[in-house]
């Protein structure tokens, strides 16, 4: 006794020593992999580098596995440079796609490495288009530590995130009351542009819309106006080129982004789990979608009774509220028993949204256990525990005289066929035999003796391979209960085929299980079954040959929720009443903006009129003013032929002059040509 106990205070000893050596020489979680810089702004067409640094935080390191994502629509990767790099082997060459936005670096440090800022790599990206661009350190990114047992030592990871813009204006000042800024999304195809130029004269302006951001409009002018409105323009992101013609010489370019997207996101549905009818006071709500377009902004949520009396689950003290935001999965707040309509949408960037609506049923169990009270069913009423146990002493009394009158007659039968034990009409045929057998001789017996032996091997074959017994079987389940059953078979290690019929459909399957030596199997299901009516038999298999089957067994699977509540027809109708109302209103709008707009555009046209007759008016008057300077400077000048001008006649003439500019400006060329046409 005490060599044992002082055994197992050494081994104690040991093992205490082994995990502090363990705890003291494991290499501890501590190596960061950084982007660089973390944040910054890049312009559109313009390259920029980001290196890749490892902090080792004083643990040698000897390997390297970096993956990163970007996006390929906004950057392209240009080069991956390892020139400078702690990186001494590199098994496989950087690799990238910029097809779907991928990079991976494996590296090699031999005889690994101490570093605070060590350089992996440097990555050259060039900007694509604007927006905001993450690159991001995968899972996958490993620092592996120099211990000889390849331990990731990677405990943090800093990715990056970029803002990428348009070049600044170089030209013309381009603006737009439809898309303000030229970083955001807008659910609009008709943008309306404005530009302006400074103080000097224009001549002219030469612009383009397309998809590349850097495009350098022609030398071909496109007119001197100062705004334009495209039409039905489908989704994508659009530019803005413009530059402005100075004195024969064109001037810088401007660029401007349209961001247009008017289609929602993808149409989804909900999941709610355990079901859309369930005891559970919160349930849980999934749910996922995609938008090819601007990109899934954010998801938003309202849950609104259908019952009358149940208070509104999203209210803010108790003030209504419309939607609230959230994110998959969310767990409904605390709900009442009633019915709900389970409400999402989901934003993309530009404002667009798609709405599911889902119906969410919270009922009371059939069954629930009222402590000190009993079994309550349906919430009617409630059967006391004293009966219950009563009911349950019965059915396994029942159960077990059952079960002994079985193993009864199954011993009886095994006595008789040790005794040999024959039935009285057997008995008579052996008799019968041996009547024959004086009678005929030893041919008929020998053949007689060979048939009884072939029969009764199959008669005795028939009796081992007996039915299996099936003892435990999950008869009320719910499709989302896992199926099992089990029994006792007469031939151990054999195999036990289980038939399972779906009377709803007819179909048939069959599974395997296999007894144990003592005869015993179980088998348990590796999915859930669908909800209706099932029948099961068994049968033993040894070899090819199968025993007669089980008697049969029926299964209920029932749904987890039942569909009960407002029918379909019901809320068929509701929506159709609303769906007339929102047609009357919608009529009501279009036969308003019909009147209103024709009204409108009477008064655009005489409002266009009167505009163009005061302009007419204005341009005569700067002509006649223009006239009148042009002939009191012809005085002058001719004064000026016959004498020198006095003081007053040189300020009259620089007044006049500077008067006549003015006029010119207000009236420009186009104004000369038509009084030069007049005249």
């Amino acid at each position: 006794m005490v060599l044992s106990s002082s055994k197992k205070g050494f081994g104690l000893v040991v093992s205490i020593l082994v995990g502090i050596c363990l705890f003291v020489t494991s290499p501890a979680e501590a190596a960061s992999l950084m982007v660089t810089p973390a944040g910054g702004t890049f312009t559109v067409g313009s390259t920029f580098d980001v290196p890749i640094y490892v902090d080792t935080q004083n643990e040698s390191i000897n390997a390297v596995a970096v993956a990163l994502k970007f996006p390929p629509d906004k950057l392209q990767l240009v080069s991956p440079s390892s020139g400078r790099s702690i990186i001494g082997i590199w098994p496989t060459p950087p690799r990238f796609n910029n097809q779907e936005g991928t990079i991976d670096l494996q590296g090699l440090v031999p005889g690994g490495i101490k570093t605070s800022n060590g350089l992996i790599a440097t990555l050259t990206f060039r900007v694509k288009s604007v927006g905001q661009a993450v690159i991001k350190l995968l899972d996958d990114s490993k620092v592996l530590s120099n211990d000889g047992l390849g331990t990731d030592v990677l405990k943090h990871s800093q990715s990056a995130i970029y803002q990428l813009l348009l070049p600044p204006p170089a030209g013309p000042i381009v603006s737009s009351q439809t898309h303000s800024d030229s970083t955001k999304w807008y659910a609009n195809n008709n943008p309306i542009l404005n530009w302006a130029a400074t103080d000097e004269p224009v001549e002219g302006y030469s612009y383009i819309l397309n998809n590349d951001p850097t495009t350098v409009p022609d030398d071909i002018t496109d007119g001197s106006k100062t705004s334009l409105t495209y039409s039905s323009l489908a989704d994508g992101i659009y530019y803005f080129h413009i530059k402005a013609l100075r004195n024969g010489t064109w001037g810088g370019v401007t660029h401007f982004a349209l961001s247009i997207d008017l289609t929602p996101p993808a149409v989804f549905t909900l999941d709610i789990t355990p079901s859309s009818r369930t005891t559970r006071r919160q349930p849980v709500v999934q749910w996922s979608t995609t938008d090819a377009n601007s990109g899934l902004d954010h998801y938003e949520l309202k849950i609104v009774p259908l019952t009358q009396g149940v208070g509104d689950p999203t209210s803010l003290n108790g003030s209504q509220t419309l939607f609230i935001e959230v994110q998959s999965p969310y767990v409904t707040p605390l709900l009442e028993r009633g019915r709900y309509h389970v409400i999402i949408r989901g934003f993309d960037r530009a404002g667009n949204f798609v709405e599911t609506v889902e119906s969410l049923a919270i009922v009371n169990p059939f069954f629930k256990l009222v402590g000190g009270e009993g079994l309550q069913i349906g919430g009617a009423f409630v059967i006391p525990w004293l009966w219950i146990w009563f009911i349950f002493t019965f059915l396994i009394a029942l159960a077990w005289y059952t079960l002994f009158k079985i193993k009864r007659w199954h011993h009886s039968l095994d006595e008789k066929r040790g005794k040999k034990v024959l039935p009285v009409d057997v008995k008579e045929q052996l008799e019968e035999l041996k009547r024959y057998r004086a009678k005929y001789g030893q041919a008929m017996v020998v053949i007689l003796m060979l048939g009884s032996i072939i029969f009764g091997r199959q008669i005795a074959l028939a009796e081992t391979l007996s039915p299996p017994l099936v003892n435990v079987v999950s008869r009320t389940i719910t499709n989302e209960d896992i199926f099992y059953l089990g029994g006792e078979t007469k031939v151990p290690e054999s195999k036990v085929v289980i038939y399972l019929q779906n009377l709803t459909t007819g179909e048939t399957v069959s599974y395997e299980a296999t007894s144990n030596a003592a005869g015993d199997w179980f088998y348990r299901h590796n999915s859930f079954l669908t909800s209706g009516h099932y029948q099961l038999w068994v049968q033993a298999q040894v070899g090819d040959e199968l025993s007669p089957p089980s008697p049969q067994i029926v299964l209920e699977v029932e749904r987890a929720a039942f569909q009960f509540g407002v029918s379909r027809l019901s809320y068929a109708s509701v929506f159709l009443v609303l769906l007339l109302i929102l047609l009357l209103v919608l009529t009501i709008l279009i036969t308003s903006i019909v009147v209103h707009g024709l009204r409108g555009r009477v008064k655009h046209r005489l409002f266009l009129k009167e505009i163009r007759e005061a302009e007419e008016s204005v341009r005569r008057g700067f002509a006649v003013l223009r006239r009148d300077i042009n002939a009191e400077l012809a005085v002058i000048k001719k004064v000026k032929l016959e004498r020198e001008l006095a003081l007053e006649e040189k300020q009259a003439e620089e007044r006049l002059l500077k008067d006549l500019q003015m006029v010119e400006r207000y009236i420009g060329r186009e104004i000369w040509e038509v009084e030069q046409a007049e005249a």
